[in-house]
This record gives C-alpha cells, structure tokens and sequence, in this order.
C-alpha cells in the first residue's frame, strides 16, 4: 500500500534547536519566512483573479459568498466575512463565514469538530444555500474533513465553489471548481499553520473581499463611501472625504453625514441639489 505524501504544510521546519536559539535569533528567522509569503501568493493571482471573476458574477444576481474552515482558517474566513458590513457597507448575510464546531470555536478550539464530514454541509443547509450561492472552502492542509465533506456536497448540489490551501494537489481542490494552492513550504515551527500559511490565507481573503467589493460598486476612486458610521473614527474619516470631495467646511461636512448615513448618500444628496 502506497504510503500517502504528507501535506507541505505538515512538512520538517527548516530549522531545529528552536529552544536553544537566542529571541533575536527567533524573530529574524522567523521574519525571514514571513518574507516569502507574499511572493508565494502573487504565483497565484491568476487563481484569484479566475475565483474573483465567478464571485462578482454571483453577487450581482443576488447570490451570497460562504467561507468555511477550522481552526485559523475558519476564522480566518469569519474575521473577512464580518468586516465586509462595516468596510462595504453591504448587509449582514451576504458574506457569511462558518467554522468547525460553530460560533463558540472562534475563541476556544472544539475537539474532533474539523473531523466531521457531514456537519460542514448541515451548516450549509442552516441558511438554505442553493445554486445561487457561492462557497469557498478555507483549509492549509487541504485535508479538513469539515471542508472537504461540504464541498463534495455542493458540487451534487450544482454549488459553485472556491478552494484556498497551502499544499499541492489536495483532496479539497480536487472537489473545488476554483481551487487556490499557495505553497507556502514547511513552517518555522513544525505544522503551525498559524504562521506561514495563515498569514498566505489571509492575503488571498483581503485581496478576494476587496477586488470583489470594488467590482460590485462598493468603492468610489480609493474611498470606503458605504463604510457604516459605527465610531468616532469613521464618522471623522467620513467628514474629511466629503469635505474634501464637495469643497465644504468640516463642520458642514459632519452635519450633512450624519443626517444622510454613509458618505454617498451624502454625496448624492449634494448632487442632486445642485
């Protein structure tokens, strides 16, 4: 019986002794890895760009974009999904990220929860998915039952899905339409995919989310005209853009902001009254 390769990502750190190195040591080394990240991703633009292309095809005829993952990937996944309301200004439900053994696992690991290979796909049906939807599963390993099990499900369910993993030709891109590969290589510390390929994760989701947003009209120019007015700062950030944009006071500004909610309906509340 072949023996099965392990995942890139559960490979040999390059370096050992890690105990006996000084703390300088540590952070230069591990800065040093941290460095080959963003160049491990840019190889795969051309991935991103065919998985963006789909997502803004779905969203504009209504459809939703579901992350799913375990551990760091799934919150990972949560953490891009829950800033897209207040950063976009899109409502809550549209992007929406699940994890293995659910909300509570956010802050606290669930033992065995990534295990299950039907529980990714009970999630799912918990917010009527259908063929409208989007879903992209979140696993360095490629290997997460959790993940795998769901995706298999929506492709006999007609769900387009999207993949983002950190080894090579894994069983969850092979049940992916749009699969991503960052190969990351082994991490500083032996399979804490925390690190490395946490880092290749988060990457990709900023750089999804965002290509995504501006393609749906969410940004104007460089600016977040729907951010949602939730603190001090952004009502600030949202004064100075209006000012700057309409050639008016600050005190103006705010007062005009404030009374339409988000800087394009104040944007557009000037327009028309000119």
């Amino acid at each position: 019986m072949k023996k099965q390769a392990l995942p890139l990502t559960e490979t040999a750190s390059y370096y050992d002794d890690l105990e006996k190195m000084k703390v300088r040591d540590l952070l230069i080394h591990i800065n040093r890895e941290d460095k080959t990240v963003p160049l491990s991703v840019e190889k795969v633009i051309p991935s991103i760009e065919r998985l963006v292309k789909v997502i803004v095809s779905k969203m504009k005829t209504g459809g939703r974009l579901f992350y799913m993952g375990a551990g760091t990937s799934g919150r990972l996944g949560i953490v891009d999904a829950s800033e897209c309301p207040p950063t976009f200004g899109v409502p809550q439900g549209v992007v929406i990220g699940l994890i293995a053994g659910g909300d509570g696992a956010i802050r606290k690991a669930v033992e065995f929860a990534e295990d299950d290979t039907k529980q990714g796909w009970k999630d799912l049906r918990k917010y009527k998915i259908s063929s409208r939807d989007m879903v992209i599963g979140i696993a360095a390993s490629g290997i997460t039952p959790y993940v795998v099990g769901a995706l298999e499900q929506c492709r006999k369910h007609t769900i387009v899905t999207g993949s983002i993993c950190c080894t090579k030709k894994s069983p969850l891109s092979g049940v992916s339409d749009y699969p991503i590969e960052i190969l990351t290589g082994p991490e500083f510390v032996t399979g804490s995919t925390r690190m490395k390929a946490g880092t290749a994760q988060k990457l990709v989701l900023n750089m999804i989310s965002t290509s995504v947003m501006i393609q749906l009209g969410r940004v104007k120019g460089n600016r977040m005209v729907d951010m949602q007015l939730s603190n001090n700062k952004l009502v600030k950030r949202g004064t100075r853009m209006l000012a700057g944009e309409l050639g008016i006071s600050s005190e103006e500004a705010k007062k005009l902001l404030l009374k339409e909610g988000s800087v394009r309906k104040a944007m557009q509340k000037a327009a028309s009254s000119k």
